[in-house]
């Protein structure tokens, strides 16, 4: 390995470069919702605050919002639907994410197998292998599914 021409170093910075991105862009998704989400429940801190101090009444609304517990799920649940379309719904994405991944192997593997035949099974293995993770827990969600369907929850 020659250390002199740059390249090695191109490399490694390319590298670095690459998986700051993706950590980057994980890390906005997973922290820019609760980053909103906190900025929201101080205003209205802030507005409940404002209230008090001018000796106003604060809407109960405000104190339920305030009180309740963030809701995870991003979509609103129509009243009476209980916890099955949600877990529908989870099954047929992580299933498709994990074909989609193991149509990813598989199309690597062949592309690399043509330049050497050990590569391309190790590295279409290992994507597939990946792509099976998210496969089986929508399989799972989708068994959960299903005994929900036979057996629904009563009615608050």
């Amino acid at each position: 390995m020659d250390y002199m021409n740059g390249a090695f170093a191109a490399a490694t910075i390319q590298t670095f470069l690459f998986w700051g991105a993706v950590i980057i862009l994980v890390l906005g998704c997973v922290l820019g919702p609760r980053y909103i989400r906190s900025r929201e429940r101080q205003r209205l801190y802030e507005l409940m605050r404002t209230a008090y101090e001018k000796g106003q009444t604060v809407p109960p609304e405000v104190i339920a919002q305030l009180s309740a517990e963030p809701q995870l799920d991003a979509a609103p649940r129509q009243s009476g639907s209980g916890s099955a379309d949600p877990d529908l719904r989870r099954a047929v994405v992580l299933i498709a994410v994990g074909i989609g991944l193991a149509g990813l192997g598989l199309g690597l593997g062949w592309g690399i197998g043509t330049v050497s035949a050990i590569g391309g099974t190790i590295t279409g293995g290992i994507i597939a292998g990946c792509g099976a993770i998210p496969g089986f827990i929508g399989v799972a969600y989708l068994l959960l599914w299903l005994v929900s369907r036979n057996h629904p929850t009563p009615k608050a």
